[in-house]
């Protein structure tokens, strides 16, 4: 099934969804959200930011601002936005993010993990190397103890903080890095 087809079939499971059991219901949430994604990972970046800020509204009136499933779609608000290469609405909604998964979910939860590695992008693309230089260490850090330093994921991370590096001309930092992934210099 193309994207395309998905969007159509969750816009129309959406309107059912919305008929039979209200915005409110959580099966109509997930629904909303299905689609933003698919609309978001199909480059249709305007009317996800459409259907993830209603989901948004609707998730906080149901879950309240300190909740996971609020807090997922404003981190998804977060790619959208930086996939849009607006960094600074990004930042803020990956700042929004990780403040709440640090408060309900603590600093080592794979998703406040995942929100310092967004933002220590997000700092890289602003040019901001100071803070980047602090955020991708933390989230390094939570990478391996979560998921082993081979893990693709954790790969990506220290591809990011080398790009971080040599772009703010910090080469004693990269030789660090370089050292402790040494896949880095292959």
């Amino acid at each position: 099934m193309s994207n395309l087809e998905r969007i159509e079939n969750y816009s129309y499971l959406l309107e059912r969804c919305e008929k039979a059991l209200r915005e409110k219901n959580v099966v109509t949430l997930e629904t909303l959200n299905a689609l933003a994604w698919d609309l978001q990972s199909d480059g249709e970046y305007e009317e996800a930011i459409k259907f993830n800020e209603r989901c948004l509204a609707v998730k906080m009136k149901v879950f309240g601002e300190d909740h996971k499933q609020t807090l997922n779609t404003l981190n998804n608000l977060g790619v959208v936005y930086k996939n849009l290469k607006n960094y600074e609405k990004a930042l803020g909604y990956f700042e929004s993010a990780f403040e709440g998964y640090e408060k309900i979910l603590g600093m080592n939860h794979p998703d406040t993990v995942g929100a310092v590695k967004n933002m220590a992008v997000i700092y890289t693309h602003l040019k901001d190397f100071r803070k980047a230089e602090e955020l991708f260490p933390r989230a390094l850090e939570g990478l391996e103890a979560q998921l082993r330093k081979d893990d693709v994921k954790t790969k990506q991370c220290a591809l990011n903080f080398r790009w971080c590096l040599e772009l703010s001309g910090n080469s004693d930092r990269l030789i660090q890095l370089i050292a402790s992934y040494p896949w880095l210099n292959e």
